[in-house]
């Protein structure tokens, strides 16, 4: 997901450069979304992985 992500913000930027002001933005708006669905993904599983490693040591 990440890596869809960092693909959406090169074509964001790449048609930013070029001109093309409606496509950028809303590759730029994917890119965003699609960072911060990893980051609640990546806390969640963390915050999982935690409590399945205190109950296995106790």
């Amino acid at each position: 997901m990440l890596r869809w992500a960092l693909i959406f913000a090169v074509v964001a930027v790449v048609a930013a450069l070029l001109g093309f002001g409606g496509i950028a933005g809303a590759a730029a708006g994917i890119a965003k979304f699609l960072f911060f669905l990893f980051v609640v993904g990546f806390v969640v599983f963390l915050v999982l992985g935690l409590m399945a490693g205190r109950k296995m040591t106790r």
